[in-house]
């Protein structure tokens, strides 16, 4: 007995495999450079928030150059009455504010996530390997491959 295909399979002309693989790749530079853009407006907007609290951590340490310049010129002046405390009282207090805004801006900016997704994406384009076939989970075994990952035990043993 012979085998004979009774229908070979269709060949695409390479003018139509040139013009499907530049559509792919076009569409996925269009993807890549959305996913670009919705990755660095989100750390824009981080950057954004923590720049405005160091602003106002700025303008705290500004007040608190003006009161500490007050609480000193009243010390001078009254060198036995004790108004001058109250002001290095609350010169203290806009220290810890201002220390507080710096902190609470510096964990803004730790919380940058630097374009994982894309760079991620990338690697995955440069190694060959789909994405989709790493972000789906494996299937589940069926019957007939339930513990077959398993070593069986010897009686020896």
């Amino acid at each position: 007995m012979t085998l004979n295909p009774t229908t070979e399979p269709q060949e695409e002309s390479l003018g139509a495999l040139v013009a499907a693989a530049s559509d792919q790749i076009s569409t996925l530079v269009r993807a890549e450079i959305e996913l670009a853009k919705s990755e660095l407006k989100f750390d824009a907007k981080r950057a954004g928030v923590a720049a405005g609290l160091f602003g106002a951590a700025a303008f705290m340490a500004h007040l608190c150059l003006i009161l500490a310049s007050f609480a000193i010129a009243y010390a001078l002046v009254g060198l036995g009455v004790w108004t001058w405390l109250a002001f290095t009282i609350v010169t203290v207090f806009y220290l810890i504010v201002a220390a507080l805004l710096v902190f609470l801006g510096i964990r803004r900016l730790k919380g940058l996530t630097g374009m994982k997704r894309t760079l991620r994406s990338l690697r995955t384009i440069k190694s060959g390997e789909s994405e989709l076939s790493l972000a789906t989970p494996p299937a589940p075994p069926g019957a007939g491959q339930v513990g077959s990952h398993r070593e069986p035990v010897s009686p020896g043993q």
